[in-house]
Formats: C-alpha cells, sequence, structure tokens
C-alpha cells in the first residue's frame, strides 16, 4: 500500500477528529479544551502502539505479530512478512546445514575449523574418533587438546611453506596422521588429519623388502663374481665361445652388483637422516670430472666451468653419487666425438649445478617420467645402453635430502640439460675454513 496514501488517511482522520471537536463546540463551547483533549487521545493511541511494538521486539519478536490500526497495520503487516520471510530462510539453512554436517560426518578425515586464536569453532565425528575432540570442546584453543610440540609448531607456522606434518594418533598411538592446513574467510583454517598408517606401513615393508634383498643378494654375487674371475684367469684362451660366456657372465654379474648397491643406496636415502656438514662443491665436482674424464674414451670431453667457491650443507657422500650420476648419463647419451659441459654457478642467490650435453635428448612426454625408478627411455636406440634405471631416482631423492630441485629441459636431437638448484639456506662458509 501507497506510504503517502496512508500518511493522507492517517492525516484525513486528524481533521474528521477536528472537525468533530468544532461541531461540538458549537454547542457547548470550549473548543481549543475539546480540540486538546482529541489531540490529546491521538498521542496516547500512537503511544500505546509504539509501546506494544517495542514490547514484541523486546521479547525477540516471539508468536504472532501484534495488530494495529491506520498506518501502524501496515507497519505491523510489513514486520509480519518480514518474520516469514526470516523464517523461511532459517529453514532453508537448516537444511543446508543439516546436509552439510552429514556429509563431513561421511569423510574419510578427521576435519576441524579453527579461529584466530586457535579456538576450535567445528569439528567432524572423525576428529573424535582419532583426534579426541568433541562437540563440547567448542571455543577451547586446539592446542591445549592436542598437546604435542609438533604440532604447536605447526600452527605457528602455517603462514610458511611447510603446511603439513605427521604425528602419533593421541588417542591411539597406533595410527598416524598426516595434518593440513587450508586457509579461508577471515582469520579462519581448516585442519584435516589424514589417516596414512597403511601407506606408511606399506612403505615400510617395501623399504625393508628392498633392504633385505639387496643383502641377501650380495653375498652370491660376491662369490659368483669370484668363480667368474677364477675361470676367466684359468681360460687358455683355446675356447672362444667358452670366453665369450665367461666374459658376458661377468659383465651381467657386475651389472646385478651395481643394481644391489643402488637399491640399498636409495633405501639409505630414503629411511636415514644423515648429518649435513660444509662441503666445498667445487672440489668435489673436480675430483669427480677428473675421475669421469680418465674412464674409458671419455679423455678431455668434460668441460669444467667453476664460476664460484660457494660450498653449501650437505652430504658429500650423496652429492658425489649424485653429481656422478647426471655426468656419466651425460657422457653415455652423447656421442663420443661430443663434449659435455659442467657448471657451478650463483644465480639469484641460489646455488646451481648444471649439465648440459648435446646427445640424442628426451621427448617433453618423457621428462616427467624419467626420475622414476627403473624407467628407460626410448628402448629403439641405435644401441643398447648399460645401467640400472636407477641413477635419476638416485638424484632426486638425494636433492630432496638437500631441499634441492632438479630441473630438466631437453629437445630431441639437441641434448639435454639436467639443472640441481640449491635454496639460499644450504650455503655455508668455505669448508676449509670450517675444518
Amino acid at each position: 500500500m501507497n506510504l503517502l496514501w496512508l500518511w493522507r488517511k492517517e492525516l484525513a482522520y486528524l481533521i474528521l477528529f477536528i472537525i468533530i471537536a468544532a461541531v461540538l463546540s458549537y454547542f457547548v463551547g470550549y473548543f481549543m479544551h475539546m480540540l486538546v483533549l482529541i489531540l490529546i487521545s491521538a498521542l496516547i493511541h500512537q503511544a500505546l502502539l509504539v509501546s506494544k511494538l517495542e514490547a514484541w521486539l523486546g521479547r525477540g519478536a516471539p508468536g504472532k505479530v501484534p495488530v494495529g490500526s491506520g498506518i501502524w497495520g501496515d507497519i505491523f503487516y510489513h514486520f509480519f512478512r518480514i518474520k516469514k520471510a526470516e523464517k523461511k530462510r532459517k529453514k532453508t539453512l537448516g537444511g543446508i546445514i543439516d546436509k552439510f554436517r552429514k556429509s563431513t560426518d561421511v569423510l574419510p578425515d578427521a576435519a576441524i575449523v579453527i579461529g584466530q586464536n586457535d579456538e576450535i569453532e567445528w569439528s567432524n565425528k572423525l576428529a573424535k574418533l582419532v583426534l579426541g575432540i568433541k562437540k563440547s570442546d567448542r571455543g577451547q584453543r586446539v592446542d591445549n587438546l592436542i598437546r604435542s610440540p609438533e604440532f604447536s609448531s605447526f600452527l605457528k607456522n602455517s603462514d610458511n611453506k611447510k603446511r603439513t606434518f605427521s604425528m602419533l594418533s593421541p588417542v591411539d598411538a597406533n595410527i598416524i596422521l598426516q595434518f593440513k592446513m587450508v586457509e579461508y574467510g577471515v582469520s579462519q583454517r581448516l585442519i584435516i588429519a589424514q589417516d596414512i598408517t597403511q601407506q606408511r606401513n606399506m612403505e615400510l615393508m617395501r623399504k625393508n623388502f628392498v633392504d633385505n634383498v639387496s643383502h641377501e643378494l650380495r653375498t652370491p654375487l660376491t662369490v659368483l663374481k669370484g668363480y667368474l674371475e677364477t675361470l676367466h684367469d684359468m681360460d687358455d684362451g683355446h675356447s672362444k665361445m667358452l670366453t665369450q660366456s665367461i666374459d658376458q657372465m661377468n659383465g651381467q654379474t657386475e651389472r646385478m652388483q651395481y643394481l644391489v648397491d643402488d637399491l640399498l643406496l636409495l633405501a639409505r636415502l630414503e629411511t636415514k637422516k644423515n648429518k649435513n656438514e660444509c662441503i666445498n662443491v667445487p672440489e668435489l665436482i673436480r675430483k669427480i670430472c677428473l675421475e669421469s674424464n680418465i674412464i674409458g674414451t671419455n679423455q678431455n670431453r668434460i668441460h669444467l666451468n667453476i664460476e664460484t667457491e660457494t660450498c653449501i650443507y650437505g652430504v658429500e657422500h650423496d652429492l658425489r653419487s649424485a653429481f656422478t650420476n647426471l655426468i656419466i648419463n651425460a657422457l653415455k647419451y652423447s656421442k663420443q666425438n661430443k663434449d659435455i659441459q659442467v657448471f657451478w654457478k650463483s644465480h639469484e642467490g641460489r646455488m646451481i649445478f648444471d649439465v648440459v650435453d648435446s646427445g640424442e635428448g628426451i621427448s617433453e612426454s618423457e621428462i616427467p617420467k624419467i626420475t622414476k625408478r627403473f624407467y628407460r627411455v626410448d628402448v629403439k636406440r641405435s644401441k643398447k645402453m648399460s645401467g640400472t634405471g636407477l641413477g635419476l631416482a638416485i638424484v632426486k631423492h638425494v636433492l630432496l635430502g638437500h631441499h634441492a630441485t632438479l630441473d630438466i629441459t631437453s629437445k630431441l636431437g639437441e641434448g639435454s640439460r639436467f639443472r640441481c638448484v640449491f635454496p639460499q639456506s644450504t650455503i655455508c662458509e668455505d669448508a676449509d675454513d670450517n675444518a
């Protein structure tokens, strides 16, 4: 209804009362007294309606909307419409919240929502089972309920890159949980605790299997190699077929020995944490290049470019394995008349180890796969390359242990570049000064 029309209607009522007061005063006199009385009655009526509305709103607007006359009836009707719409919205939101609760309760992971001061705002059912957090714990700080120095550090460092960590469940020590944190909204964070017990057990079983099998293979391989060397020494050269057979068996035995050594190295890289020391990387690279140049037909094929004498923290044996694998691979997959370039340099505060060759190259689709175990690129090469297929897997794990990354760029027929990027945090003072 038009608001202006309503006010005109109220004004018409007021004029009508004034006319009635004038008519009455014509017979009994006292016009002003009559007019004041009618105006006071109108004000009292309005005050009663306002008081009625205020009392209803003060009680939280329960039940039905009060009934009013005149313009107040329309005002009360608007309140009625607002309350009806609010009730409908509440019902809709209630249904959405109910669906959300049901969906979160069937999540395979425990979930907790925390506020700005790490107070718990919401949690699902699984959070009670694996973390011991109940609905009644809302409002409490989550680190008061999950008491662990690692978890407290995880909360404090959530703004950094370290967004995940693992720990045993505070409810069941047989459960291993991996925590992840996601920020959303205004100073709100979602913590997800995933049960990775089976995954860790499978990884441990695999590592133990590789470690045990590798150790068990070492002894028979050593014995077999010893007998083959004895047979080779006893061979008088009269039987060409026997000589070739012994040489082939000896070559395969050596290949199996390299494979066992690489498997043991991978197992050690995955399970053991070595103490980092300040390593003189330039000197280490010089030694590796000198040794690689002496091997077979590699004389003077390596061009070394040491642009800085900067050292880094690390494990020398592991770095030697990684750098040697990259250099030997570059020599192996390049023609004998082609040289390779080896660099040690600094770039934007990070240390770079580059190995660049002009060999066969790698297709773009193969690059993401070549660091997997036993993966061999391009089985249709003109000549079959020997190797265990573990070299780049070892490089990847060594770099992970040094917080470094491996970047590979390559083009078929033009060569490849393998780049090891060490962060600024690994840089140390000169190794000789620290000795």
